[in-house]
């Protein structure tokens, strides 16, 4: 099939999940015999469009148009403030590869289908919908709702609804977030699951940097009897980071020679660094708030010995898709919207990891602690994580479930 591909994220530019999903897919795609043109964003450094074998990909450069923007937009858009030039950064990608695609792209080859994910590409989708008769696929990946925790723009969710009613099929990535689609008003007979996955080559324990490893644990000041937690992610409210911290001061009454590293990106950041402060544990927690390289996440999850993911609200979750690859026992959130709860098995032969609330530090104290206290077990929840990624979460099976699925809305 020729697929046009609509993504606001794809390397070099990595923002979240998003991109890495689309890095992994995209290769697996074109690899089963697709060709493949990707539209995308350009931070104004990045060729405007080049081929990397079977995919071809275009990064129109941004215009600024944020004055009129402010003029015309809807009362709700103008009260973003600062946030408008987020919004014309959206708006000016999806309309110049819009334009670029059904102007120019199109005229030159016959496309099979469309592609478009999250409401990041939506105005891009529903313009192909009004000009085109082609098939379109929409992958939500999260909703305004699941991210805001009820609240939000309600152009995005008027967005992400109406993409959702012009698509011909949608993909979504847990039954968990099928169930809040449904809720939601969401076509149902439309929405599809289809699980993430990992690079189970990469993400593996045998395969470490030790030498980056034993340098990232000098930087930590972390000693030879210490356990580690280990938390990446965006710092922000429904990761639910922060009750982390608050319930990490339980741990370390029961497991004093405990350190918590967290490294990620976020507005909470700041306000974590104050809880720290507060609980006078400065000499226990790492925060480091900085993107860095995939071999330095790998190497991360190396020296830890517990990955804690307490979100209170998670679509899917792909990091403890990569903890469980590289054999660490994991605590998840597994309240409210929960991809996690699909992915960790909480009990029994094939545990590998334990469910806890997001909301409650205590809850979240509580995991730790069950993992902390029992070497073995734990040791045996790892191996059996990476077990479970390998047989169901491969991103090889990932992406012949995507084209299966691609391929009947082609046919029907």
């Amino acid at each position: 099939m020729r697929i046009a591909y609509f993504v606001w994220e794809y390397p070099p530019l990595l923002v979240g999940g998003l991109g890495t999903y689309a890095s992994q897919m995209v290769p697996r795609l074109a690899k089963l015999g697709n060709e493949i043109s990707i539209f995308t964003l350009n931070n104004g450094k990045l060729k405007t469009s080049e081929k990397i074998g079977k995919i071809d990909i275009h990064r129109p450069k941004i215009i600024n148009s944020c004055d009129v923007l402010s003029l015309i937009l809807r009362h709700e858009l103008r009260n973003w403030g600062s946030y408008i030039g987020f919004f014309n950064q959206i708006f000016s990608y999806n309309y110049l590869s819009v334009s670029k695609f059904l102007n120019e792209i199109c005229l030159k080859k016959k496309y099979d289908l469309v592609v478009i994910h999250d409401w990041l590409s939506s105005i891009a989708g529903l313009i192909i919908k009004q000009n085109t008769k082609l098939p379109v696929v929409f992958h939500v990946h999260s909703t305004e709702q699941q991210r805001t925790g009820g609240g939000g723009s309600s152009t995005i969710k008027q967005l992400e609804m109406e993409m959702a009613k012009k698509a011909n099929s949608l993909i979504t990535v847990s039954y968990s977030m099928k169930e809040h689609l449904i809720g939601l008003g969401y076509p149902q007979e439309k929405i599809n699951v289809v699980w993430n996955g990992c690079d189970t080559n990469k993400y593996k324990l045998e395969n470490v940097n030790l030498e980056l490893v034993s340098k990232i644990k000098k930087r930590y000041k972390i000693k030879e009897n210490e356990k580690v937690i280990f938390f990446i992610g965006r710092l922000t409210w429904v990761k639910g980071v922060e009750n982390l911290v608050s319930g990490f001061p339980f741990v370390l009454k029961k497991f004093p020679n405990t350190k918590l590293i967290i490294l990620g990106k976020g507005e909470k950041y700041q306000d974590l660094v104050e809880l720290v402060k507060r609980y006078n544990i400065e000499d226990k927690v790492v925060i480091r708030s900085e993107f860095v390289s995939e071999e330095e996440r790998i190497a991360h999850y190396a020296l830890s010995d517990v990955c804690v993911f307490p979100s209170f609200s998670e679509p899917f979750g792909i990091v403890s898709l990569e903890a469980m690859a590289m054999k660490k026992p994991v605590v998840v959130g597994a309240s409210g919207i929960s991809g996690f709860k699909e992915q960790v098995v909480p009990k029994g032969e094939e545990q590998t990891g334990i469910h806890v609330d997001g909301k409650r530090p205590e809850d979240i104290a509580w995991g730790i602690m069950e993992v902390l206290k029992d070497e073995n077990r734990a040791k045996r929840m790892g191996e059996e994580g990476r077990k479970r990624v390998e047989r169901i979460f491969n991103l090889d099976k990932v992406a012949l479930d995507t084209f299966s699925l691609y391929k009947k809305v082609v046919k029907a």
